[in-house]
Formats: C-alpha cells, structure tokens, sequence
C-alpha cells in the first residue's frame, strides 16, 4: 500500500497509560517506527506532547475509548499536532494478536496508508454545554423514576387515586398527593381537585379513603423531598444553559422555529451538532452519524434487515421527543405520520420522522433559514390575525 502520510502517530488509550507508536518514513524510503509509553497524568501528557513533536509528527490517530480520550486529544490539540478520534469498530486489529503495542502500530499503520477517517470532535465551548445539556437529561430521568415509584408506593398502600385521574403528576394530582401525605382529611383533600377532573368526586374520594402507615408515610416524604431537590438541580442547570447557550444564539432560535422543538430541545441538539454543517458532509451523513437512517444489510441479492445502527443517542433521544410533539401540530410531520403509522406502527413511525427532522435541521443551520412548513397558510394565518 502507497503511504498517504509520512510521518504519523497511533496511541492506544487507556485509563493511566498510553501506548504511542510513531511511523515515520526516512529519506532513503525506510520505515522506521518508535514505540513508547507515557502516563495519563498532566506532566505526563506535556511529555507525550514533546515526543510527538521532536518526531515532527503530522497526523496522530486514537481510538474513542470511553471518556479517557478527550484529556489526551485536549493536550494535543493544545500544541497545534494534528489529532483524529477514529471509530474503534473501522480500526479493530486482527484477532489473537492484541497487546497494547501492536494496537498503537496498527493504528500509526493505518493512518500511514490514509486508511482512517476522522470521528466528530465537539468544539471545547460546545462540550462544555454538551455536558449541561446531558447533566439536565440525567435529572429529568431520575424524576420520571422518582415520580414513577411515588405511584407504585399510593398503589402499594392501597389507595387508586392513578386509575381515576389521567396524571396523577399534575397541579391537580400533586396538591391531592401532598395533602394525602400531609394527613389532611378526605373532605380537604376533595377540594384541591380541580373542577375540570372528569372523575365523580364520590368515586375520588373512595379512591383515597385508605389510613397510610408509618413506613408508606416515609417512603412518600422521601421520595417527595427528593423530587423537590431534584427540579430545583433541573432549574439550576437550566439556566446555566440558556447562559452558556448565546454564542450560537441565532441557531438556537432557529432550530426553535421547527414543530415540537423547546428552548431545552434546541440547546441540546446544538451542544451535540454545533451549527457548522460543513463538517458532516451532507444531510445523508448527519443521518447515519446520529443513527436514524435505515441500515444496509443485503446478501446474495436478499435485502434483509434495514435495522438502524448504533449512533449518537443523546441526538437521537431528543429528536424521537421533537417528533412525538410535532406529530401533533398542523405541520407536514403530522400528515406524514399518518400515513406512515399504518403500515409501520408508531415507534418506526417515529424513527421515521425523526429522520425527517434530522434532514430539515442540517437545511436550516446550513442556509441560515427559519422554517416554513409546506402545509401550512402563513398569509391566511397572518390575515385572520390581523383582523
């Protein structure tokens, strides 16, 4: 194979060393590798840097093992070397001969012959909302389950307040809840329901007429503080987040023009995309890196499963929640749901306009553009409003 860079480097990634192989080809047209192995720590990263330029290195190739990469690829970056965070699964080395050595010259190998392609690298100040961004997620989720078990703890202690209000999460559900635990009577509690609940007030009241004992009133004390603590976290990082979010402010507000897409929804998909669409290469590949575009799978002239792969799945979590919602609204989403959920059911209905969505964001931050949606009358909108 032809050598595409002369001199280049491969580190094999690890939690407390390093393995760096330097390829460098010689002026009579030898190849010489250097192999040597340094530490993880800060002093130990600026000698790593020091080798890596005394070598006049020109390209430095690395696996994206875990988390422990990004403080090396911070260190090189830093010196103004050239680092690529590769895809493990485009560089496996051959099986039965794995040691840390070999792994860091197979990839110096491949990086030699411009076999290797490099993986998207968030800008420092977009990983930085990126890691808000997915710190919000984390809570949100721990208050979905802290919710979840404070319903299983009513069910437990037999009251079925859940069957006869649809949320029982709501204003109304929560200040019933509240006065449950408080140990306020069942004609108090009666008057906290809102006068829109469907429910018969009898039928309610029947529901919770049931005496909570000592460790069901700790378990829902505790799990209610905890909630408590939790969305005030939620309130804290949110607001670190619009903060942190001004520098991309105008694609911020124009992802916010779509169906479906809140401030929060905006501000992580631009912590995971950014807002320049040059580095994906085209909408197609934006679709495969954030993994909802259909896979390829065919064999002997058989197509078979056009399962999804594995992608980016913060992205592809908050855009399956833009679609949920945009499904719901006068938008072009709506209409092709629809005719989509028939025949494919409602979660590859889902990832399919999800898909959709994906396509219509790299659009829009690469022309600059608001949306404007196909189906809906703008000028019969702005009329009526108007008058």
């Amino acid at each position: 194979m032809q050598p595409i860079v002369k001199n280049c480097a491969g580190i094999d990634v690890h939690k407390m060393m390093v393995m760096v192989a330097v390829r460098k080809e010689m002026p009579e047209g030898d190849i010489q590798v250097l192999t040597q192995k340094f530490g993880t720590f800060r002093k130990d990263r600026e000698l790593m840097c020091q080798f890596l330029q005394q070598h006049q290195v020109d390209l430095v190739v690395m696996e994206s093992a875990g988390v422990y990469w990004k403080s090396i690829y911070a260190s090189i970056i830093g010196r103004d070397l050239k680092p690529w965070v590769v895809n493990a699964r485009h560089v496996k080395n051959v099986p039965g001969r794995k040691t840390d050595t070999l792994d860091s010259q197979w990839l110096a190998h491949l990086a030699h012959c411009g076999l290797v392609r490099p993986s998207f690298v968030p800008h420092p100040d977009q990983e930085q909302v990126r890691l808000l961004t997915r710190r919000r997620d984390t809570i949100v989720k721990q208050i979905a389950t802290e919710k979840n078990r404070l319903h299983k703890t009513l069910d437990d202690s037999g009251i079925r307040l859940g069957g006869l209000i649809s949320d029982i999460n709501g204003k109304s559900g929560q200040r019933m809840v509240n006065a449950l635990i408080d140990g306020e009577s069942l004609q108090d509690i009666i008057k906290k329901a809102d006068g829109r609940l469907r429910g018969d007030r009898k039928q309610l009241m029947a529901s919770m007429d049931e005496k909570l004992s000592s460790s069901h009133l700790i378990v829902l004390k505790s799990i209610r503080s905890h909630i408590a603590f939790l969305s005030e976290q939620q309130q804290a990082v949110e607001t670190q987040i619009l903060s942190s979010i001004k520098p991309w402010k105008e694609a911020w507000q124009l992802l916010q023009t779509l169906p479906g897409v809140s401030e929060m929804s905006a501000a992580s998909l631009i912590a995971e995309i950014g807002n320049d669409m040059s580095q994906f290469g085209g909408m197609k590949e934006i679709a495969s890196w954030a993994g909802l575009c259909p896979g390829n799978n065919e064999s002997a002239g058989k197509r078979k499963s056009g399962r999804t792969r594995k992608g980016n799945k913060m992205i592809k979590t908050t855009l399956c929640e833009v679609a949920n919602a945009a499904i719901k609204t006068k938008s072009q989403f709506k209409g092709k749901y629809q005719s989509l959920v028939i025949r494919k059911g409602h979660k590859q209905s889902l990832i399919a306009i999800a898909h959709k969505l994906i396509r219509v964001i790299y659009t829009l931050l690469k022309k600059r553009q608001p949306y404007i949606d196909p189906d809906t009358d703008y000028e019969g909108l702005m009329v009526r409003k108007n008058a």
